[in-house]
């Protein structure tokens, strides 16, 4: 069964697959709006920069990857991932992350 919108948050992301260094952070001003840049190892082939992508965004967010999943852009760079049942803070992690903690 679907879950509601309000108990969800979509996640703008530009993924960096095959990256020497995996990483969470920065902006990236794409398709989407905003989005959260994340690098990755794995190579884009086969939807393992995707994964990698999923799992690090759980990481750095604090979630069950169970509760991240793929809404659109599979074969594209740049994604929407949907967030299920988020906390509160969330949206003020994921700001930090892609605007940095500076301001």
């Amino acid at each position: 069964m679907p879950v509601p919108a309000r108990d969800t948050l979509t996640v703008a992301v530009r993924v960096k697959p095959g990256s020497a260094r995996a990483r969470v952070g920065g902006r990236f001003d794409g398709p989407h709006g905003p989005a959260l840049v994340i690098a990755v190892n794995a190579p884009a082939v086969d939807g393992r920069a995707t994964e990698a992508a999923r799992r690090a965004l759980a990481g750095a967010l604090d979630v069950r990857p169970a509760a991240v999943s793929l809404r659109a852009g599979a074969a594209s760079r740049d994604k929407l991932f949907l967030i299920e049942r988020p906390g509160p803070e969330l949206p003020e992690v994921l700001r930090r992350l892609r605007d940095g903690s500076g301001e």
